[in-house]
């Protein structure tokens, strides 16, 4: 009931927990903008955001919206209805929304729109007339986009990075009035030749090879790669040896899916290549530890059907991440279609 109350006044530099929208429309807004003049870019992080959100100020955001005193006391409920720990004690939530509700994202945009309606009315928002933006860079002074996946958040800077500096203490002040801080050790300020990583991304320009242009690239960042690799490992290390490999391929064949799902639209053919390689490695050590006194070619021989040397089951075979090819994902912009009427 409260969704589309809200998504009527949600603005588009937003996507995180919105229908119709994903993180890669994000990353593709930055890249887009960054393409276009908008060089440097304050990472947010934003220290507990779930847990720090001030009730009193977000209670009077939904108060603005919500008429209905039964809904408002059952969000105010909501808020604090405390959190059940693994010891067993019930603590109570004087602050932050409780994670795991399907009430918890939509509050947390709601709180988060105070950074969202800022950017939207400063000088050099988006939506300003080309003509003003070019007049605004004549004068030096700097062009905004902010492209925010519920807490983590890009603002994109047509200007400098005294630009950046800047607007960083701004949104800071702003974060402070819902109860939250900025952490000043991950809030980051970078320009796109040095690359940040967003959402899993590493979105950074470089030359293009066999050529003088420059472009904007996105790819998976070495976290995410590092992320992938360590379940990789997990699964192995906790499918018990005594299984049959069938057991242990329908545990890493979703993981390896879902994960490769995500980074196709992207630069991603070396780091497919990368984890191809290590779960090869990783499921020839399961196997071999499953039969420590077998020779390789009679492991070959039982497990390597098919495609010569690619594990496989008699059910199922291990799903190679190197063939699962990239594409390239197509800018929406403004036309992502929305469920719900704009109050605008």
């Amino acid at each position: 009931m409260l969704e589309p109350i809200f998504e009527a006044d949600f603005l588009p530099c937003s996507y995180g927990f919105r229908p119709k929208r994903r993180a890669h429309d994000a990353v593709a807004e930055v890249r887009f903008y960054a393409m276009h003049s908008y060089e440097w870019i304050v990472e947010g992080d934003i220290k507990a955001c779930f847990d720090e959100i001030a009730h009193p100020a977000l209670l009077d955001r939904v108060r603005n919206r919500v008429a209905d005193k039964r809904v408002l006391a059952l969000v105010k409920a909501f808020l604090r209805s405390g959190i059940l720990g693994e010891d067993r004690v019930l603590r109570d939530t004087k602050t932050g929304t409780p994670q795991g509700s399907i009430l918890s994202p939509l509050l947390s945009n709601v709180a988060l729109s105070v950074l969202d309606e800022y950017i939207a009315h400063a000088p050099g928002r988006p939506g300003t007339a080309t003509t003003e933006r070019a007049k605004r860079r004549r004068h030096s002074l700097p062009n905004l986009k902010l492209v925010r996946y519920a807490d983590d958040w890009c603002l994109l800077v047509s200007g400098s990075k005294a630009d950046a500096n800047a607007l960083r203490e701004e949104i800071a002040r702003i974060l402070s009035t819902m109860g939250l801080r900025l952490s000043p050790e991950k809030t980051l300020i970078t320009h796109i030749d040095e690359g940040l990583d967003f959402l899993g991304w590493r979105i950074q320009r470089h030359r293009q090879r066999g050529s003088d242009r420059h472009y904007v690239y996105t790819y998976p960042s070495r976290k995410a790669v590092k992320t992938a690799t360590g379940n990789v490992k997990t699964i192995c290390r906790t499918t018990d040896t005594n299984l049959p490999l069938d057991a242990l391929l329908l545990r890493l064949n979703p993981a390896l899916q879902g994960w490769c799902a995500y980074f196709r639209p992207g630069v991603s053919t070396d780091a497919f290549s990368y984890l191809s390689y290590y779960t090869w490695q990783q499921v020839g050590r399961w196997l071999r530890r499953k039969h420590h006194r077998s020779a390789w070619k009679d492991l070959r021989r039982l497990y390597y059907k098919g495609d010569a040397w690619w594990p496989a089951s008699e059910d199922r075979q291990l799903f190679n991440p190197a063939r699962a090819g990239t594409t390239r994902y197509r800018y929406r912009g403004t036309a992502i279609p929305t469920p719900w009427p704009s109050t605008g």
